[in-house]
């Protein structure tokens, strides 16, 4: 596992940190891989009741390292390590409870979506830029954004790809609890304490019931959103993002049909 990935087990409750602060916690395929392992390792301890997912009070991710994607996706989507993180996310069995501060870009916010509780620090600014970098979205973003939302809403934030703040994701009923940002992992922490002393059995079934209707949905836009992303990394558009992203320039897509 990646040092960028740092896991300890306490309490019934595995606590998953990434760990980058240099990069923002930019996400390389490496830390992907860590994070998939690391969920596995929940799914398949009998001891571990809950997961926790986190990164530090000034930053959860800044989403993917884009030097580290430039080149496209290594194989068909569900084998690459972001496929396999997301799988394993929004399969897992066991509560999954995220503690969110400052950036939490791209995948930083669509991961939450397969969280079964959020916490958020005032600090926390989200975002889903995908088009404006030439991209699409991803994480089944595309499905369960309308599906909660309603479409218009889903549509500005998935096209237009602004930033919102905490209280804005309160509103759209996205995270659970706005906290200060110092609080905000302890307050996740006894959320996942409460949830580790209920019945495990009880509280799997529960959690298997919330996400039975879109199982099968869930799946098939995972796959079409993550087969178009490989696609989209290798775009002309793509590179152009990149490159203004690389030189701090705005991108100009003006050329393009």
């Amino acid at each position: 596992m990646t040092d960028f990935i740092q896991t300890d087990i306490q309490d019934r409750i595995l606590r998953v940190r990434i760990n980058r602060p240099e990069r923002k916690n930019a996400l390389n395929h490496a830390m992907y891989t860590g994070l998939a392992e690391a969920l596995e390792q929940a799914e398949a301890d009998p001891t571990i009741r809950c997961t926790l997912l986190t990164g530090h009070s000034d930053c959860f991710t800044a989403g993917n390292d884009l030097s580290d994607f430039a080149e496209g996706l290594p194989g068909e989507f569900a084998s690459t390590p972001v496929g396999r993180f997301l799988f394993a996310l929004a399969n897992a069995e066991k509560p999954v409870v995220a503690a969110v501060n400052g950036p939490a870009v791209g995948i930083g916010t669509t991961m939450l979506l397969h969280c079964d509780l959020v916490y958020a620090g005032r600090n926390t600014r989200f975002q889903m830029p995908f088009a404006n970098l030439g991209l699409c979205p991803e994480g089944a973003s595309s499905l369960l954004l309308p599906m909660w939302l309603g479409r218009v809403r889903a549509a500005e934030l998935l096209m237009l790809g602004d930033a919102f703040d905490v209280e804005h994701a309160d509103r759209l009923g996205l995270i659970n609890r706005i906290c200060d940002p110092e609080q905000t992992e302890t307050d996740a922490l006894q959320a996942c304490q409460r949830l580790a002393a209920q019945p495990p059995a009880a509280i799997r079934a529960t959690k298997a019931l919330l996400n039975r209707p879109n199982k099968d949905d869930l799946k098939a836009a995972l796959l079409a959103e993550g087969e178009l992303f490989g696609e989209r990394l290798k775009s002309d558009e793509a590179a152009e993002a990149f490159r203004a992203f690389q030189e701090k320039r705005k991108p100009d897509f003006s050329h393009f049909g």
